[in-house]
């Protein structure tokens, strides 16, 4: 009896020493297996960001970051610095009117995004793009709104959050002025329309910059002699969320010859006149606040709808014709950087009593 179980013990321990064996064995191919797998896994998704926008690569990395890394920030993006770069090299610009932030990165070059993989959350943003220039990356960001950039930096990232103007500001406003570029508008005596729509506008700019109200968030579709579509002025408004769009023109008679004809005129929405707090009443405060400041003839409030920013616009606008330009006196005193600074004090006085009368 004790020489079978002695043989079934043999038996066993032999099978035994036999599978440990052959595992000992075969465990360095299973090593080997695996790291060919990783290798493979990692090619493949070098692969797939190959074949990935920069929108969908920013997405794909935050969806694959590495626990174990123990990355955590609480601010929207985070981006990479190369090498020798300091946050200070870093140029940021945010353009209200087109929605787009440019980021310029010094020596990031073609694979800066594989290098230097950007992650984050991707709202408010539509698209995404890199290029590599000389000396420099640029990423754009397109944005589906207006917002405000808010930018802190350690020595090796630059941490970006993307706030909407109602986040930072109480109230908000946007500011047009009419024409610009190629499109003076109307011309008399060498005078044009645009420039004094926009030497209007930069003294209202004036005005809320000196006041430093941090309350209301005051933006402006053009500051300089430029053309923005229309679409692009009213979808600044639209996408700020806009309390009040606020829109700077000068009027001349329909035959554009000189004549007596004179004053002021604001044109609203009639097809919103019924709202409460609208586009009526606001064109009526601009009025009644512009003819008392500048002692300018009332020429009323007039439907606008069939202009496209007014149409088109989500919030309460007003189109203030300031004066007529083929009037001589008028023109002169349009034409005078004092007048200028009475109607744009009008302005400036409209709007805040606007939000005193509850818009």
């Amino acid at each position: 009896m004790e020489e079978k179980v002695i043989k079934a013990a043999t038996v066993i321990i032999t099978a035994i020493s036999i599978i440990v064996a052959g595992t000992l064995l075969f465990f360095p191919q299973l090593h080997i297996r695996a790291e060919e797998n990783r290798e493979l896994r990692a090619q493949e998704a070098i692969e797939r960001k190959e074949n990935m926008d920069a929108l969908e690569m920013l997405q794909y990395n935050t969806a694959n970051v590495d626990s174990q890394e123990g990355i955590s920030f609480d601010q929207q993006l985070r981006i990479a610095l190369p090498e020798n770069v300091t946050p200070e090299d870093v140029s940021v610009e945010n353009d209200y009117l087109t929605q787009t932030i440019t980021i310029k990165i010094p020596g990031a070059d073609e694979n800066y995004l594989y290098n230097y993989p950007m992650i984050g959350k991707s709202y408010h943003i539509d698209n995404l793009t890199y290029e590599s220039e000389p000396e420099y990356g640029v990423i754009e960001i397109s944005l589906d709104s207006v917002v405000e950039l808010q930018k802190t930096s350690d020595e090796h990232y630059i941490y970006m959050d993307f706030l909407t103007p109602h986040e930072v500001y109480d109230k908000v406003v946007v500011i047009d002025a009419g024409h610009g570029g190629n499109a003076p508008g109307a011309t008399k005596q060498g005078i044009n329309e645009k420039d004094i729509d926009l030497a209007i506008v930069l003294k209202v700019k004036e005005l809320f910059d000196e006041a430093g109200d941090e309350s209301v968030g005051v933006y402006y579709t053009r500051t300089d002699d430029s053309n923005p579509s229309l679409e692009q002025r009213v979808d600044m408004a639209n996408k700020a969320g806009a309390d009040l769009f606020i829109s700077v023109h000068n009027n001349s008679t329909k035959s554009g010859r000189m004549s007596s004809i004179n004053g002021t005129a604001v044109m609203y929405d009639e097809e919103k006149a019924s709202e409460e707090n609208g586009s009526m009443q606001l064109a009526q405060i601009c009025l009644e606040e512009m003819t008392a400041a500048l002692g300018s003839t009332s020429k009323g409030i007039v439907k606008g709808h069939e202009i496209y920013i007014i149409r088109t616009a989500e919030m309460p606008v007003a189109l203030i014709e300031v004066g007529f330009m083929t009037n001589q006196d008028e023109l002169n005193r349009l034409n005078d950087e004092a007048y200028q600074k009475e109607a744009a004090q009008a302005i400036y006085n409209a709007i805040y009593r606007a939000f005193q009368e509850g818009y």
